[in-house]
C-alpha cells in the first residue's frame, strides 16, 4: 500500500509537470500597461508576436439606467488586464452545424469592448496605419469575439487593427417619447453612438499602441457596411477616420433597401415594446430581464419574424436625411471603397438565377420584363443551357450590390471630391468534398454574402476549427495576402492600388472594377446592361431559389 501511494504521487507529479511544460509553451507573454484615458491597460504577446489587448472597455457597461443611454465614457482604477476577449452583445445563438459557427461566446448586455492588435514591433509613434472593423448580423447578431474577425493576421502585415462590440436589435435600436425627452429631444440609434464611442477612443488613444490617428480604416460588411454609412454621413464622426469600406453593400441615399425611420415612427414602435413587456414605464422596461427582450425579437436577425427596429433619423447621430446631408455637403468626405460577392443574397433573389435551360431562361425573361424582355434578351443573350446560369448570375449582380456600389460612386464624385473604388468578389471557397453545412449548399454555392471577409483579414483557417469544411489552396493565400495588402494601403494613403493590384478610381467615364476571382483583373463594368436593368427594376423572388448563406456577420 505504502508503494502504491508513493507511485501515485510520482505518477501525480510526472503528470503535473507535463501539463506545465505545455503550458509553459503556450503562454503568451504579458505586456507592460499602457495609459489610455480610461486607465492603465496590459496587454499580451501572441505567439505569432503579434500584440494583442482584447476586451478593452471603451464604454460603461450600458445596464440598469444606462440601458437605451448614448454611451458613456469609463475609467478604471490599477491595471486592466485585456487578456481574452468579452461578452458579445445580447444576440440570439448560432446553429452549430451552420457555416460561420466558431464556438459558443458568452452573451450580455455588459458588451462594449474592443479589441486590439498591433504589429511585435510596434511602438508609440510608429504611426502605423489602423483598420477599425464594424461587424454585420442585420443589427441583430454578431460578436467582435468571432476568429473570423481576428486582426492577427493583419497586425502581422504591418497594420493596427481593432474591431469592438455594439449594442444590437431592440437594445440598440430603440427610441421612446421618454428616452426622447430624457435624452434632450432624440433617441434611438444607440448602436451607432456605441460605435462613435468606439471610432473616438481609437482616436484619442491608438498612438499609444503604435497606430496613426489619421491614417484610420473604417471598415463594415452588410449591416456593418450599413453602419459605416452611418458614420461617413453623421457629423458625430467628422475627422475619425481617412477611409471607408463598405462591403456588401453600400446603401447611400435609398441606393439599395435602407430599414431607416423617423424619430416618430421609432417612438411608436418603443410603445409598441413598452407594451408587449408589459411595463408602464421606461422605468419599468429598465428593470425588464433581458431574455424577455430578446424573446420579442425572435430570430429577427433572418428577418423572418420577431419585433425588428433599426436605424432612426434621429435629429442627433442622423439629423436629416442621407440626401438632405448630401445637398448640404455636409456628409464626410473620405475615399471609399464600395464592394460586394458575386452570389450575394441579391443573386439569390433574382428570379432567372432559377433558370437552368435556356427556354426556362427565356420564359422567366417575358414573365418579368414583359414586352421589354426581348430588349434584355439582348444585352443577355444565351445560345446554350451552358451559358444560363452565368448570364443569369450576370445580371443579378448588375440589378444588385454592384448596381448599389455604382450608384454609391456615382453620388461621391457628384458630393464629394474624394475617389470612389469598385470590387466584386467572385472566387468560390474550395470546400472539402461532401461537408455538410446548414445554411448552404457547399456543392454548388459560390462567392456568398461575407465569403470575401476571411480574405481580406487572413482568417482562412478559421472555418476548420472544429471540422474540415475548406481545403485551401496556394491561390487562396496568395489572392488572401493580395486582398489585405489593399486595405493597409487604403488606410496609408487613401488609395487600395499596391504593386500587385493596380485598382483604378472608379470615373463617369471609365467606370472600372477591380475582380478579385480566380485571378485578379481590372474590368469595366457593363454599364449598357446596369442602366436598362434600373430602369426596368423587377420584384425579388419572395423565397430563395435555392439555400442562401446567411453569414450576417
Amino acid at each position: 500500500m505504502k508503494n502504491q501511494s508513493v507511485l501515485q504521487k510520482v505518477l501525480c507529479i510526472a503528470a503535473f509537470a507535463a501539463v506545465s511544460s505545455v503550458v509553459a509553451q503556450t503562454v503568451e507573454k504579458p505586456i507592460p500597461p499602457i495609459h489610455t484615458e480610461g486607465g492603465q491597460l496590459a496587454g499580451k504577446v501572441l505567439a505569432s508576436g503579434v500584440k494583442a489587448w482584447l476586451g478593452v472597455p471603451y464604454a460603461k457597461p450600458p445596464i440598469n439606467d444606462l440601458r437605451w443611454q448614448p454611451p458613456q465614457p469609463f475609467s478604471w482604477k490599477g491595471v486592466w488586464n485585456a487578456d481574452r476577449t468579452m461578452p458579445e452583445c445580447l444576440q440570439v445563438q448560432r446553429g452549430h452545424d451552420t457555416n460561420q459557427y466558431f464556438g459558443e461566446e458568452p452573451t450580455a448586455e455588459n458588451c462594449l469592448y474592443m479589441n486590439i492588435w498591433a504589429p511585435a514591433n510596434a511602438t508609440a509613434g510608429a504611426k502605423l496605419p489602423v483598420i477599425v472593423y464594424i461587424y454585420g448580423g442585420g443589427f441583430a447578431i454578431g460578436s467582435s469575439g468571432m476568429p473570423l474577425y481576428s486582426g492577427e493576421h493583419v497586425a502581422q502585415h504591418g497594420a493596427i487593427f481593432v474591431n469592438f462590440n455594439y449594442r444590437l436589435g431592440i437594445l440598440g435600436f430603440m427610441a421612446h417619447p421618454e428616452l426622447t425627452k430624457e435624452q434632450g429631444g432624440h433617441s434611438g440609434d444607440y448602436a451607432f453612438l456605441d460605435q462613435n464611442a468606439a471610432l473616438k477612443w481609437v482616436h484619442n488613444n491608438i498612438a499609444k499602441f503604435g497606430g496613426d490617428p489619421s491614417q484610420v480604416l473604417l471598415m463594415g460588411q452588410s449591416a456593418g457596411a450599413g453602419s459605416v454609412t452611418q458614420q461617413v454621413f453623421s457629423p458625430l464622426s467628422k475627422g475619425l477616420f481617412r477611409a471607408a469600406v463598405m462591403s456588401s453593400a453600400c446603401t447611400w441615399a435609398a441606393a439599395g433597401p435602407v430599414r431607416t425611420t423617423t424619430l416618430a415612427q421609432g417612438e411608436e414602435l418603443g410603445l409598441q415594446i413598452q407594451k408587449l413587456l408589459h411595463a408602464a414605464n421606461l422605468d419599468e422596461m429598465r428593470q425588464v430581464a433581458s431574455d424577455r427582450i430578446l424573446a420579442l425579437q425572435g430570430t429577427a436577425a433572418d428577418h423572418s419574424h420577431g419585433v425588428m427596429s433599426g436605424p432612426i433619423i434621429d435629429g442627433y447621430f442622423m439629423p436629416k436625411t442621407q440626401l438632405e446631408i448630401l445637398q448640404a455637403h455636409e456628409i464626410n468626405d473620405v475615399p471609399i471603397i464600395a464592394s460586394s460577392n458575386g452570389d450575394e443574397m441579391d443573386s439569390a433573389q433574382y428570379p432567372l438565377t432559377t433558370a437552368r435551360t435556356v427556354a426556362e431562361f427565356k420564359e422567366i425573361a417575358q414573365k418579368m420584363y414583359g414586352d421589354k424582355a426581348d430588349e434584355f434578351l439582348a444585352l443577355y443573350p444565351v445560345s446554350s443551357d451552358a451559358d444560363v446560369s452565368v448570364m443569369a448570375h450576370r445580371a443579378a449582380e448588375d440589378a444588385g450590390l454592384q448596381e448599389s456600389s455604382r450608384h454609391c460612386a456615382q453620388i461621391q464624385t457628384e458630393y464629394d471630391k474624394s475617389p470612389a473604388y469598385i470590387d466584386l468578389f467572385t472566387h468560390r471557397q474550395p470546400f472539402t468534398p461532401g461537408v455538410k453545412i446548414a445554411d448552404l449548399d457547399s456543392a454548388t454555392v459560390g462567392a456568398y454574402h461575407t465569403s470575401d471577409i476571411p480574405y481580406f483579414f487572413g482568417t482562412l483557417d478559421a472555418f476548420n476549427m472544429f471540422r474540415s469544411t475548406r481545403v485551401w489552396q496556394p491561390w487562396d493565400r496568395e489572392l488572401s495576402e493580395d486582398m489585405m495588402a489593399t486595405l493597409i494601403a487604403m488606410a496609408k494613403t487613401g488609395s487600395p492600388a499596391t504593386g500587385a493590384v493596380k485598382w483604378p478610381a472608379w470615373s463617369a467615364t471609365d467606370e472600372q472594377r477591380v475582380v478579385f476571382g480566380d485571378k485578379i483583373a481590372v474590368e469595366k463594368l457593363y454599364t449598357k446592361g446596369m442602366d436598362w436593368l434600373a430602369a426596368h427594376p423587377v420584384a425579388r423572388a419572395a423565397t430563395p431559389a435555392a439555400p442562401a448563406p446567411r453569414a450576417h456577420d
